[in-house]
């Protein structure tokens, strides 16, 4: 497996630990910041989506989100392009093109024909429709890249977010290591431009790509999608392989206890695709809230490389804390009327089985998943209901998270019987590791 610099390693981790995840050590910080919501997955008509870039920023900013990435596959929305209006349409719908000229004017939409092509429209590069829906302290494109790899069929997607050129997908012999030449890849550029990235590992479960002992042993990797709103993406796993939340559990109690590193943040989007009409990857069903002082790429970047945010599917927190002292995780949630929340407290004991099985049984079958993991993987430690829940450690666990449940249905569901949740982060875990 290919690894990071040891000196970059090392300098990362000190900073990191110094200031991660969301304390309440650091008052000052605790009342200068305040929370930024936003989408760190989303496609236009750049790649595979339906829409317009500047209607997608738009439909963000109208519904009260903070930042947002575009993040279309292998390509950055810069340049010339140029799109047959046949194609829009097939896409869209018929009333695509009439919504667009709506919102921007006939002023702002390009229309072309050349000889006896069919008419096209110009697709608008991010830096000249972002000057339409920025606002200073309101709204925040920030530029990002599906960078769609693969290992023959099983399909490796990460998105790089702020990134300030194209990134080719750097291939592998395996998935894990696809995975580590693409994080390579964009820390190159990185390091090159000076400008900070974000990269998280995008749906593990699509085409059942990514195991938990991937996401476990390509220790650099730091962020997945605990919760992605496309319909395929199958989050509940199967009979035979983990969901999303398992999977988590699996890869952190690996990373924690064997490989002594820092676990993986999960991170909510939408990997949103389609924007007219009922079905489809739909909008609005996942994002994350991140606590920083200003909305501006890097100081959000930094608030997430340090764990200072939540992710959510409708559960909105007003305040994640935890007590490096009191080893104290607390949440405040925001109350709605007549819904109920309750809050699960899981992670790891440190005493639990690790010589359990993984892999096949005697005959070469391979285990169901309640057979190939320990069951201590992924404990509830503690189930609290109400809008105050917290959980003090006692010294015996690898990590805690929280998980928020409503009563609440999602209002637009990616999978059967969804209730409205939000995700912390894993607490707790610092001193386990080198």
């Amino acid at each position: 497996m290919s690894k990071l610099p040891l000196g970059c390693a090392i300098v990362w981790m000190l900073s990191w630990l110094a200031d991660s995840p969301v304390s309440a050590d650091d008052p000052a910080r605790a009342t200068s910041d305040r929370w930024w919501k936003g989408n760190l997955h989303t496609h236009s008509l750049w790649s595979d989506g339906d829409d317009f870039p500047e209607m997608i920023a738009a439909w963000y900013l109208d519904r009260g989100y903070h930042f947002l990435a575009l993040s279309d596959h292998n390509i950055l929305s810069v340049g010339q392009r140029w799109m047959k209006r046949a194609e829009i349409e097939r896409r869209g719908g018929q009333s695509v093109i009439e919504k667009y000229l709506t919102r921007f004017g006939t002023d702002w939409v390009e229309f072309r024909h050349s000889g006896t092509e069919d008419e096209e429209l110009r697709l608008k590069p991010l830096d000249e429709f972002r000057t339409l829906v920025e606002a200073q302290g309101r709204f925040l494109m920030i530029p990002g890249e599906e960078i769609t790899d693969a290992v023959g069929r099983l399909p490796v997607h990460l998105n790089a977010t702020n990134v300030p050129e194209l990134i080719r997908p750097a291939g592998g012999a395996t998935v894990r290591e696809a995975i580590a030449n693409n994080l390579r890849a964009v820390d190159e550029v990185a390091q090159r431009t000076g400008r900070k990235v974000l990269v998280h590992l995008n749906h593990p479960n699509f085409g059942w790509a990514v195991t938990p002992e991937d996401l476990a042993y390509v220790v650099q990797e730091r962020f997945f999608e605990i919760y992605n709103g496309h319909p395929a993406v199958n989050p509940l796993g199967d009979e035979y392989r983990p969901g999303l939340e398992l999977m988590w559990d699996i890869a952190n109690t690996l990373r924690i206890d064997r490989f002594k590193s820092a676990p993986l943040y999960g991170l909510a989007t939408d990997d949103s695709h389609n924007y007219h009409g009922i079905t489809g990857a739909r909008p609005g069903r996942g994002w994350i809230q991140v606590r920083a002082a200003e909305l501006s790429p890097e100081r959000i970047l930094s608030a997430i490389d340090r764990g200072n945010f939540y992710s959510s599917s409708g559960v909105t927190l007003r305040e994640v804390t935890f007590d490096r002292e009191t080893q104290t995780l607390r949440l405040a949630l925001e109350s709605q009327p007549d819904v109920t929340y309750s809050t699960r407290f899981v992670g790891t004991p440190i005493d639990y089985d690790a010589t359990w099985p993984v892999g096949v049984d005697a005959d070469g079958n391979l285990l169901k998943v309640a057979d190939r993991y320990c069951p201590q993987i992924g404990t509830v430690f503690a189930e609290v209901s109400g809008e105050n829940p917290s959980y003090q450690l006692t010294g015996r666990e690898l990590y805690v998270r929280a998980i928020v449940t409503s009563s609440r249905r999602h209002p637009d569901p990616s999978f059967e019987n969804q209730f409205e949740q939000a995700w912390t982060q894993p607490v707790g875990w610092e001193a386990r590791i080198r």
